[in-house]
């Protein structure tokens, strides 16, 4: 009985505590050691489990993680704070749970152990997943008993973690991902809404509408979509909404599905030699599609090979995660190997082993630096140059340089450091084979030695590449000097003298000695003056005395500032001859040689005024022989009627004039005197003009001329005895041509000149005056000027001629103007005009002339004609013609020529 009635108690007791107490206990819902599975590689910010405690409704949770590499966010999720490895053996949290301030507190031991990877691992992954799949449950009701006399009712909210689905699962499909639960104890209808369930893309996802079984249909794709968010609905059959929707996550989980690929197949870089290991080169770079917050897209990068490998097979090293080269051992040598090429593979998966991977290649280039000095290919060198040569390359110098061709470490430059105190030599670098060529650029002197030595240093542009210190190597090089046949030399050239202006003729003033460079040689030396501009000057061909030959003066144009400059030869007698040129500077000292002159030479002074005029001496000589000057007039009467003359200044006087003086011109005689020692006094003449002047004091043009068209009495004096003489002469030379007319020839030839190539002069053949009664007129052709008009004059007829009673002709006028002498053409148009006259008479009427007159000084010449003999004529005096008239004589004559 008791034991039934201690049992009904319990039962009641238990019966009461569920009707009307809350069974919920705060705590973690599985034993304190929680043990979950997770992958070997954990990302930053992944959320790996939810934490398995139960609230019981409370506020202010507090999650507290003995970890710095996990935390436990406010949803009561697990996370990874970094990115990290889970070892083989796992890891160990302690993880503390508190509600609000000095409640109790709750303390767990949570395993996460390594999933183990093996060819079955797909399988075993789903199999977990499906072992992990929670139901999803809309709500749950939870009883509540009465407490502290308060009955009430209290629904609880399911929290649903993510579902995870890998990708590329081989199904079969439709496959089953979670069950739908509604705790209504209605019969209800389940369906799914969202990007993957009724939106696109559609009917990825479906739901039996009775069981509530959340299944996928096909093949998902990380690399589409990552994660899908549904919203779950629980209706009843009835229509009416059982539940509030829930919201479904699944996350399509990523696998190694993809390559890693390098961003390009070959990759360039530069290093320059000698880099000491750690060097940095260049980075490579890769991609992966995979997930990157996941071991699949965790690219590590590593060197699989090296050509060439030498000096060593590992010269390079790459960084796993950053793809960045470096030099892993020194000995970089870009003369022995300018290029390296590296295979370099791109793993997944951290590196891993079954990871998938990739290759590309790495070009290394290895850079030239100045390690290599410019070598001579010799240690001694010599070359051949005759003096006084400039410009010639004597010699060539080889180096030799391993560095990079044309290359500032491969270019040399030369020095000569030793043996050329001078700078005689300059050695150019020859651009095309890097020589050096020894080049003179200062004349050399073989008397001064015929040997010379040089040393020369090579260096490169660059500073050598070992601690930036320059190093060179050397070479010597031996030039010998032939000799030549060198010009004497004036020393000191140009040599001055000075010398007085009034030095006599034949003086010696100084002797220009050359000497004779070539002391080799024993040669003679001969003086001549090369430029002497005013032949003032001798010099002695042998000792090279100079002297005068003609006076000196110091105010010649000749003479600059003093110095009359002159130059002379020095040959020798080598082979060839050579010359020297020297230069001779006379200095010429002054002496008073020369009279004051007075400016200005002539003056205008305006009639009916008494003018002053100021006066200025100047002498060509220097001082003392020049100013001040002493001014006086000349002692003509005149001019001290008129004038006075006083001084103004050491230079200058006034001119004063003391009466008035007619228009004309006057000359006025000045006495200027030096202060030389002794004076010299000059006359100088003024030349006045009295004229009319304008309103402002200065002489008209009207006035000028005047002056200039005036005469004074000596003038006009002068001007008729002249007029006489030229009367008197004309007179005088009519007389004689009258008087020697007809009777004795002006020129007389002699008879044994020759005539030809002369005008010889005859009497007139005129008749008597008859031989007048004639129109000269009719012999001019009819001429018409510009404004003028000619009329033919009527003929004149003899009066003891018979008489024609015709029509004198009428000659049209001509309308060109002609010159009278073109007879020719007036004869043309005198007969134009005859043929086209019809009062003309014809050809053969009787054509009347006029008389040439009668008692001709020539006589008859009937004779000519006459049948006589030529014995009746007198030839002889045809010897008096001349030679060309003497063989008619003895034609003619009596033959006794």
């Amino acid at each position: 009985m008791k034991s039934f009635v201690a049992r009904t108690f319990v039962l009641v007791l238990f019966e009461a505590c569920v009707v009307f107490g809350n069974h919920c206990t705060p705590g973690f819902e599985e034993t304190p050691l929680i043990k979950r599975f997770v992958p070997k590689f954990l990302h930053k910010g992944e959320r790996i489990f939810k934490v398995p405690f139960e609230s019981c409704g409370g506020s202010n949770i507090g999650y507290k993680v003995f970890d710095d590499n996990f935390k436990v966010d406010e949803a009561g999720w697990l996370v990874s704070k970094a990115t990290l490895e889970v070892p083989l053996w796992g890891l160990r949290l302690f993880v503390d749970v508190s509600q609000s301030p000095g409640e109790m507190q709750w303390t767990a031991v949570m395993k996460l152990a390594r999933r183990h990877h093996n060819k079955h691992h797909k399988h075993h992954l789903e199999k977990e997943h499906r072992h992990d799949a929670p139901t999803v449950v809309f709500n749950q009701t939870d009883e509540v008993v009465l407490h502290s006399k308060h009955r009430r009712r209290q629904k609880r909210s399911w929290v649903i973690p993510p579902i995870n689905e890998p990708e590329h699962s081989m199904g079969p499909f439709p496959k089953f991902l979670v069950p739908l639960k509604s705790d209504e104890p209605v019969e209800v209808r389940y369906s799914i809404t969202g990007p993957g369930a009724d939106q696109n893309p559609e009917g990825l996802f479906i739901v039996d509408a009775k069981t509530g079984k959340l299944s996928v249909t096909a093949m998902l794709d990380w690399e589409h979509c990552s994660e899908y968010k549904l919203q779950a609905h629980a209706v009843g059959v009835d229509g009416s909404t059982a539940e509030e929707p829930v919201e479904i996550i699944i996350n399509v989980l990523d696998i190694n599905d993809h390559l890693p690929e390098f961003i390009k197949n070959t990759f360039d870089g530069f290093v320059v030699e000698g880099s000491t290991p750690g060097t940095n080169v260049f980075a490579v770079r890769a991609e992966d599609k995979d997930d990157p917050k996941t071991a699949n897209a965790m690219i590590r990068y590593s060197i699989l090979s090296q050509k060439p490998q030498t000096p060593f097979p590992e010269m390079f090293t790459i960084n796993g995660e950053t793809g960045m080269i470096s030099t892993m051992k020194s000995g970089l040598n870009r003369e022995q190997t300018a290029e390296y090429q590296l295979i370099v593979e791109a793993r997944d998966m951290m590196g891993a082993s079954h990871g998938l991977a990739t290759t590309a290649t790495a070009i290394v280039k290895v850079t030239d630096v100045n390690d290599n000095l410019p070598e001579f290919t010799a240690s001694q060198y010599a070359g051949t140059v005759k003096e006084n040569t400039v410009g010639k390359v004597v010699a060539n110098l080889s180096v030799t340089d391993s560095d990079e061709r044309n290359s500032p470490a491969w270019k040399a430059k030369y020095t000569v450091i030793q043996g050329d105190p001078k700078d005689c030599f300059l050695v150019k670098t020859n651009p095309t084979n890097n020589d050096g060529m020894v080049t003179v650029v200062k004349p050399l002197d073989f008397e001064a030695g015929d040997k010379i030595t040089l040393v020369v240093q090579a260096e490169n542009l660059i500073p050598l590449f070992q601690g930036g210190v320059r190093q060179s190597s050397t070479a010597t090089v031996t030039i010998t000097v032939t000799d030549l046949n060198e010009p004497p030399i004036f020393d000191p050239s140009p040599n001055s003298v000075t010398v007085s202006e009034d030095v006599p003729i034949g003086k010696e003033i100084i002797k220009m000695v050359a000497r004779d460079p070539d002391k080799a040689m024993s040669q003679q030396i001969r003086y001549a003056m090369r430029s002497d501009p005013l032949y003032w000057l001798s010099i002695d061909p042998i000792s090279g005395a100079v002297t005068t030959q003609a006076p000196l003066d110091r105010e010649h144009e000749s003479v600059v500032e003093n110095v009359y400059k002159a130059t002379v030869l020095a040959i020798d007698n080598g082979n060839p001859v050579a010359t020297g040129t020297g230069t001779l500077l006379l200095k010429l000292s002054d002496v008073n040689d020369n009279n004051p002159v007075v400016s200005p030479e002539a003056a205008d002074v305006c009639e009916g005024s008494l003018a002053s005029i100021n006066i200025s001496a100047t002498d060509k000589d220097l001082p003392p022989n020049t100013s001040p000057f002493i001014f006086k007039l000349d002692n003509h009467p005149d001019l001290k009627r008129n004038w006075t003359l006083t001084a103004k200044s050491g230079e200058h006087g006034i001119l004063r004039q003391k009466n008035m003086l007619p228009i004309g011109v006057y000359n006025i005689s000045l006495e200027i005197s030096d202060s030389g020692t002794p004076a010299r006094t000059g006359t100088s003449s003024m030349i006045l003009t009295v004229c009319q002047c304008e309103g402002n004091g200065v002489c008209s043009k009207r006035g000028r001329a005047i002056n200039r068209a005036g005469f004074g009495a000596f003038g006009i004096l002068g001007l008729l005895l002249c007029l006489i003489l030229l009367i008197v002469l004309v007179l005088v030379l009519a007389m004689y041509m009258k008087k020697a007319k007809g009777k004795v020839p002006l020129l007389r030839q002699d008879e044994d000149d020759d005539l030809r190539d002369n005008i010889l002069k005859y009497d007139e053949e005129g008749g008597g005056e008859e031989d007048q009664d004639y129109d000269p007129s009719q012999l001019q052709p009819a001429t018409e000027y510009p404004g003028a008009f000619i009329d033919y004059k009527p003929v004149v007829v003899r009066r003891d001629q018979p008489v024609m009673n015709m029509a004198a002709p009428r000659f049209l006028p001509r309308t060109g103007a002609q010159p009278p002498n073109d007879i020719g053409n007036f004869i043309d148009e005198g007969l134009k005009a005859a043929d086209d006259d019809p009062s003309a008479p014809p050809y053969d009427s009787l054509l009347v002339f006029d008389c040439e007159g009668a008692g001709s000084f020539a006589g008859s010449l009937s004779s000519v004609n006459s049948g006589s003999s030529d014995n009746n004529q007198e030839y002889d005096h045809l010897k008096d013609w001349g030679p060309r008239f003497r063989k008619l004589a003895d034609m003619y004559g009596n033959g006794t020529a």
